[in-house]
């Protein structure tokens, strides 16, 4: 029973579209290939290849041949580039001269040329082993640019708006961000609101103490405002009353650190976020 099972899951693993004049071989793929190839036939004709290409959107496109004309090759030639486009392979089987002519009118169209004489059993491994090996290096390149994406974002600098009235502050604070991250300051709310309406920061180091607009105010207006409500928010304070503390966390910010401020704990903090 579990043979069969296994059997029923690797059937139809291709679809195939067959074309060409060799009947024979195209019957192959029907009563002796259909445990791995789901096959389908077509003319030559253009507009009917086209068609089955539209509508069947087969793995592989292969062309059975005995004795077509220069018009049936150059009829297949039509496809190239649509079978290149959509990555589907293209095998050609049939005699020595055969496959000699199609290459020569078709150049480069072919992905895998298999010679008569060939058993069913043969096209079938050659055909598989190609498309496994197709497969295996697909796997590969998914690999190398996930790997080359993640070393790109790696390698992108976030960007810090330290928002604090004492130079003093911005000074510390940026000296111990500025290797990892690209660093802004703002004096005010009000002149950290002018930097972000031309540039964008991927996190906000705000103090909760300022003068004319505090911290929570400052916060209310960029949480009202939909272009930066996103944007993560860490209070900076030396306040250490509970009651205010409750307060600032009413607007949720993604966090606070009190001040003096730790290096580890900062750059801990901000990396949770960026």
């Amino acid at each position: 029973m579990a043979q069969s099972l296994e059997t029923g899951v690797n059937m139809m693993r291709y679809k195939v579209l067959l074309t060409g004049k060799n009947k024979a071989i195209k019957d192959d793929f029907f009563s002796h290939m259909d445990d791995v190839f789901q096959a389908v036939t077509t003319s030559t004709r253009v507009d009917d290849v086209a068609r089955h290409l539209d509508f069947y959107q087969p793995d592989i496109f292969i062309c059975c041949l005995h004795g077509e004309t220069r018009e049936d090759y150059t009829k297949i030639m039509e496809h190239k580039r649509r079978l290149t486009r959509d990555g589907i392979a293209t095998v050609i089987i049939g005699t020595e001269e055969d496959c000699e002519i199609f290459q020569k009118i078709a150049v480069y169209m072919a992905d895998l040329v298999l010679l008569k004489p060939i058993t069913a059993g043969a096209i079938k491994d050659k055909i598989v082993q190609y498309m496994e090996e197709v497969e295996a290096e697909k796997e590969e390149q998914r690999k190398l640019q996930e790997k080359l994406a993640l070393m790109k974002s790696q390698n992108e600098r976030k960007h810090i708006l330290i928002v604090d009235d004492d130079p003093m502050m911005l000074k510390l604070i940026k000296e111990h961000l500025h290797e990892k991250y690209d660093v802004a300051t703002a004096i005010s709310g009000k002149i950290a609101r002018k930097f972000l309406e031309n540039k964008k920061t991927n996190l906000i180091l705000l103090d909760y103490e300022m003068p004319v607009e505090n911290g929570p105010e400052f916060l209310e207006k960029i949480r009202a405002d939909e272009t930066l409500s996103d944007i993560p928010v860490i209070f900076l304070t030396g306040i250490t009353q509970r009651e205010k503390i409750q307060k600032a966390l009413l607007l949720k910010p993604q966090g606070y650190l009190i001040k003096p401020i730790d290096k580890e704990k900062l750059l801990g903090t901000i990396e949770r976020f960026v």
